[in-house]
């Protein structure tokens, strides 16, 4: 089996290229999906991070108030990194137990889609690492625009992350998403059929400048 580590940066249009990925045939596991289902009221990850930030982030029905949450560990980076602290062991173990799963049904190729892939160290389980790229005024308008942020909000949250062209640096596959997404999808089919096809060679797609 062979493991494709897929990151980027926040509204660098990682999740469109996984969708991209899914449609071409990848098994996908989406890091974001199971750091949503651990936090849910009353699951372990939850307590812990009542436990730590108090009631004051949760919604009425007992979920939590991400905007609240984000607002707090955006400005704060050792609260960002206690957060991360508290829901990195719960992903990861479903994460691990996704990677058993797919391999037991014989998957030839799994996506492991995750925001902080770097950071965490989960490259290292990993045989190539794919990074969606864009330039930095191209990520701060589609997140204002996407999120209805402020300049401010944005720039703390691209801030919060390990800067894309660091990420680059480490890239075996670069996905340029600065146009439109069929020059991005013409990108993804190539490198796609270069796996499928059993070839295994470093190929950096070059980024638009």
């Amino acid at each position: 089996m062979y493991i494709i580590g897929l990151t980027g940066g926040i509204a660098s249009g990682k999740s469109t290229v996984s969708a991209m990925l899914a449609e071409l045939g990848a098994y996908i596991i989406d890091a974001d999906e199971i750091a949503h289902i651990v936090v849910m009221p009353n699951q372990p990850a939850w307590h812990d991070i009542v436990a730590h930030f108090g009631s004051g982030i949760l919604l009425p029905n007992g979920a939590i108030n991400r905007k609240i949450l984000g607002e707090k560990i955006f400005k704060d980076k050792v609260e960002r990194l206690c957060l991360e602290k508290i829901t990195h062991h719960y992903i990861e173990d479903q994460v691990q137990k996704k990677i058993t799963h797919a391999k037991l049904i014989g998957t030839n190729i799994v996506v492991l889609d995750v925001p902080l892939l770097i950071e965490t160290d989960w490259h290292k389980m990993v045989n190539e690492i794919w990074v969606v790229y864009v330039k930095e005024e191209v990520q701060l308008s589609r997140l204002i625009d996407r999120n209805k942020l402020t300049y401010e909000q944005a720039r703390d949250r691209i801030n919060a992350q390990m800067s894309l062209a660091e990420k680059v640096k480490l890239a075996d596959v670069v996905i340029d998403n600065n146009l439109d997404i069929e020059h991005a999808r013409k990108q993804v089919t190539a490198a796609w059929g270069r796996l499928s096809h059993g070839s295994t060679c470093l190929h950096v797609v070059t980024v638009t400048e």
